[in-house]
């Protein structure tokens, strides 16, 4: 698993928007910057739905005011379904959704979960972390998928 203090594998995300798909890299996204990454099993199912991005949400103004650029939701989905997600959730302008359709990112990181037995296959682990320049300085990473309580906002943000 990606420790702190590891540099983060270099990857490509494609993203949803009003102009069509645009891919950004991981190098773009994390290098020079300071982020917030979470990470969480699957769009639209509940914990993720109902707990973590509420979470990550209503403290996007904190993490900005401790010098975060930009806050990211990563899931093992494709960009069509994190895009119809990012509507229903309210994401827009706030939290831009990373898609990792193949779990080729969550592999390289070493967080995929088998979640085959609920009928999801492989998806990532929850976790959240903060990472500056590329490097992680912080994560939190769930011992249950059904679970936000070391990888919320709030757990984070009282690390930095």
């Amino acid at each position: 698993m990606v420790k702190v203090g590891e540099h983060l594998p270099e990857a490509e995300f494609p993203i949803m928007t009003d102009d069509g798909m645009v891919k950004r890299s991981a190098s773009d996204i994390f290098y020079g910057r300071k982020v917030v990454m979470f990470a969480v099993p699957g769009a639209f199912t509940g914990t993720c739905q109902n707990v973590h991005v509420p979470g990550f949400l209503k403290n996007v103004d904190a993490f900005k005011a401790k010098g975060v650029d930009e806050v990211f939701c990563l899931a093992v989905n494709d960009p069509f379904v994190l895009a119809a997600w990012a509507k229903e959730v309210g994401t827009d302008g706030k939290i831009t959704l990373l898609s990792d359709g193949n779990g080729t990112f969550t592999k390289a990181l070493d967080m995929s979960v088998d979640l085959s037995a609920a009928g999801l296959g492989e998806r990532s682990k929850r976790y959240a972390m903060l990472i500056e320049d590329g490097v992680v300085t912080q994560l939190n990473v769930e011992d249950s998928p059904g679970k936000a309580e070391i990888s919320s906002a709030e757990t984070l943000l009282g690390q930095m």
